[in-house]
């Protein structure tokens, strides 16, 4: 089980009160909602491994390279030269991302980070190595891609925390978008994704984007369309997708997650005992975090 850890505590900062506090009056509804999270989705799904996938780039410049908006909208402070370099992330919740990487690294649950990339390139090259079935915990619908039946690739996608998920395999993608997990790189740079500030093409939203993708197979046929006359294009979906050319020609590299991401070693089995006791008691007294601590270790033990 691969959890997309930042789209995870954002759920869960936005789905828990700030109301739940440390006793020095720290808001941790984040930590706690990831922490009972976590424990939810071992109870429900019984991973033999768990790993969570971090971005310790969250806007890589090689990204930012090719489409210089891409998530440009969610900047908060930006250097001289223009550069991103923090994430807009509410007050109340980044003094809380400490807090998880240290509560994880006492659970021994594996976090795995590599700049210059983000945690979806990680899940990718994480799920590209896996010997067996992966299930990718995520709020985020560019890891379609990554779905495969053949290999047992899901995409479980939280619709009320996460005791509601979607499942999130091959027949459903064909029947929401008409296309498989690697057609969807395809569907989603042609729509574009404001959440992301990816432009896509103009005048091509999701329903042309699929039907395009169902005439001429992928991006590569769609865009040789064009330059066949008697290609059945439609003369705006022709001008269009023309005048796109060159961000067509970029778009699927920031779009598809990498699968080679130099990945440092760690161990991805899912702990029955906390790594570092005296350290998790220490966090989880300073913290307030002792009922959502006890829930997810008798979790991991049973």
């Amino acid at each position: 089980m691969l959890l997309d850890t930042a789209s995870l505590y954002f759920r869960a900062y936005f789905g828990v009160p700030d109301s739940v506090r440390a006793p020095d009056g720290t808001p941790v509804n984040a930590v706690r909602g990831l922490l009972d999270f976590i424990a939810r989705l071992v109870q429900d799904h019984r991973p033999d491994e768990l790993v969570a996938c971090w971005d310790d780039d969250w806007r890589p410049q090689w990204r930012v390279d090719l489409i210089p908006t891409y998530k440009a909208h969610r900047v908060a402070v930006e250097t001289p030269a223009g550069r991103a370099d923090e994430e807009e992330v509410p007050d109340t919740l980044a003094p809380q991302v400490p807090i998880i990487r240290e509560v994880l690294a006492a659970l021994g649950i594996a976090r795995v980070g590599v700049a210059p990339y983000e945690a979806d390139d990680v899940i990718g090259t994480l799920t590209g190595r896996a010997s067996g079935p992966v299930d990718i915990v995520t709020g985020d619908r560019d890891l379609y891609q990554l779905v495969d039946d053949a290999r047992g690739v899901r995409v479980l996608y939280p619709l009320k925390g996460v005791g509601t998920l979607q499942v999130t395999d091959e027949a459903w993608l064909r029947e929401k978008y008409g296309v498989d997990g690697p057609g969807y790189v395809d569907l989603a740079l042609l729509r574009g994704d404001p959440s992301d500030g990816l432009p896509g093409v103009p005048g091509i939203g999701e329903k042309t984007a699929a039907k395009l993708l169902d005439a001429f197979g992928d991006l590569a046929g769609i865009m040789a369309a064009v330059d066949d006359p008697a290609a059945r294009l439609t003369p705006s979906q022709r001008r269009r997708l023309d005048e796109a050319r060159e961000y067509v020609a970029v778009a699927p590299k920031v779009v598809r997650v990498a699968a080679d991401v130099p990945l440092p070693a760690f161990d991805p089995a899912l702990p029955r005992e906390p790594r570092d006791p005296a350290a998790l008691a220490a966090l989880a007294e300073r913290w307030g975090l002792g009922g959502a601590v006890r829930r997810l270790l008798t979790t991991l033990q049973t």
